[in-house]
């Protein structure tokens, strides 16, 4: 009887496993798609030169299916919703992206917040994978440093002080981060268990701290 309740406590963990490393490959696999899909639309965006006017209704468009894609998450309508969203939330940044790239030293700036935020990001989760270390008790300073730094980005909206700006995407570069490691870890330890969700998490995450450290690339380059 003993030996029959060590094979199936083996047998539960072995199971486990195996579903964290499905969740997890599909979570990159999908990431990977994902991030190719914005790309892509933000050429586009780029290309046939979208006004700021409008790529701030598309980031209005993409935040409103974020909702649509955490309530289609469980069905294969999830699938569509999320390339739905990030090709929307890629088309949105066009504007932008073709605001840094006419600057002077604009395109270098442009790769180097890229190559950053791919060392950022797969150096955080090579971490996270390596160590198995559990992150989750980084959510709730996490939810509040986001919270206080979206209350300072929509006040200095109106203040316009600079250097309340780049103190605000240096704490959001610092939040992305964190998430990075926070959502990771969910992944590993079988907290997350919907790898679309997991997959906006990360996406986000990765969006998030490529605008921002733009912003502060230029900002230090003397560009901005």
């Amino acid at each position: 009887m003993q030996n029959n309740g060590l094979y199936q406590t083996a047998n539960v963990g072995i199971e486990s496993a195996v579903s964290t490393n499905k969740v997890l490959k599909n979570t990159y696999l999908l990431l990977g798609m994902t991030l190719l899909f914005s790309a892509f639309t933000a050429g586009i965006s780029m290309a046939i030169g979208l006004s700021h006017g409008v790529g701030m209704i598309l980031a209005l468009v993409g935040f409103g299916l974020l909702f649509v894609v955490n309530r289609m998450a469980d069905s294969s309508k999830g699938l569509l919703a999320i390339f739905a969203f990030t090709g929307v939330m890629g088309a949105s940044i066009g504007p932008m992206l073709n605001h840094y790239l006419a600057m002077p030293q604009g395109p270098g700036l442009v790769l180097q917040a890229l190559g950053g935020t791919a060392v950022v990001f797969f150096g955080l989760s090579a971490y996270a994978l390596t160590s198995r270390k559990d992150f989750s008790f980084l959510g709730g300073f996490l939810m509040v440093g986001l919270i206080v730094a979206v209350i300072a980005m929509i006040a200095n909206i109106f203040l316009g002080i600079p250097a309340l700006s780049l103190a605000t995407s240096a704490a959001i570069v610092m939040i992305m981060s964190g998430l990075i490691l926070f959502d990771t870890s969910r992944i590993i330890s079988g907290g997350e268990t919907n790898y679309i969700r997991a997959t906006v998490g990360l996406y986000l995450s990765i969006y998030n701290l490529f605008i921002h450290l733009l912003h502060l690339l230029t900002a230090l380059s003397g560009d901005d």
